[in-house]
């Protein structure tokens, strides 16, 4: 099969001229020969959007969401009746079992994707201290989503600098078969060296809107996905569609997106996950008509 370039800038909108230049065949491999650290490889079809919330076990989004009457072991399933992911929050806290994974498995169907957030304590234990006999530990519960799973989100603290030894040392334990996604809260982090690492392993850097704030997130491609998370208290349909405006380019380009806004109180954001994606599927149907 012929190969294509597909242009795709590094950040969105591009703070330079810079862009990134990704071949790919119509399968998706790999081009022979060594590649160019900082070279992101993507599919020659469209991205996928996987739009949804961080968690989903929210009776309190009842009548908004969910339906009156639901029983716990229900809510699963319909949330994943009406979105297409979600970013699992109760394992930053406990490891889960294979069961549990299991029971989220038969729930949903086998176009959904889980992001799953690394358990908090094993994770700190993976960077700071003992990355050789953490990161077993940490990803082997992992592996019962199979091919459900979206990433992992691996999520480092304000009180975490960067360190760019740790950060390496990390990353170069890490299974490649287990999608990475790194969430820096601290500034310090957000530098090119940080970027040029996770590209080298091919992780994905978060890009997180933060509430209380004008400014956006840049999108900054370092992996085989995007992964946005939308912080802000409130969301309006402007805003919402200023992220489809921003998305569309990266998934026309072959990368997957993954969006995920915050817990709310009364279920409002579940359905800004569902407007995201209706206005993504608008504007690349648009694209595709033109």
């Amino acid at each position: 099969m012929p190969t294509r370039m597909v242009i795709l800038p590094l950040a969105w909108p591009p703070s330079t001229s810079r862009s990134v230049p990704i071949t790919v065949s119509r399968a998706g491999s790999r081009p022979r020969g060594r590649p160019i650290v900082g070279t992101i490889y993507a599919p020659s079809v469209t991205g996928t959007l996987y739009a949804g919330t961080s968690g989903f076990a929210y009776p309190a989004w009842a009548p908004s969401f969910y339906p009156p009457g639901l029983r716990p072991e229900q809510l699963l399933a319909h949330y994943a009746g009406q979105l297409s992911a979600c970013e699992l929050n109760n394992t930053f806290y406990q490891h889960p079992t294979e069961a549990k994974i299991r029971s989220w498995l038969a729930a949903t169907h086998s176009d959904f994707r889980f992001a799953v957030k690394a358990q908090k304590g094993g994770s700190m234990r993976a960077l700071l201290s003992d990355p050789a006999g953490s990161v077993p530990w940490l990803t082997a519960p992992y592996r019962f989503f199979g091919e459900r799973l979206g990433t992992v989100l691996y999520r480092v603290p304000a009180n975490v600098q960067r360190d760019d030894g740790r950060l390496e040392a990390l990353l170069a334990l890490w299974p490649a078969d287990l999608p990475l996604t790194m969430e820096f809260q601290d500034a310090s982090w957000h530098v090119d060296e940080t970027f040029d690492l996770l590209r080298r392993a091919r992780a994905t850097l978060c890009a997180t809107e933060l509430p209380d704030t004008e400014d956006r997130p840049s999108l900054i491609v370092t992996g085989r996905f995007l992964y946005v998370r939308l912080r802000r208290h409130e969301y309006s349909e402007v805003d919402v569609a200023s992220w489809a405006d921003r998305l569309v380019p990266f998934l026309d380009g072959g990368l997957d997106a993954f969006v995920f806004f915050r817990h709310d109180e009364t279920g409002e954001n579940p359905g800004l996950a569902r407007s995201l994606a209706a206005r993504v599927r608008e504007r690349q149907g648009a694209s595709a008509r033109t």
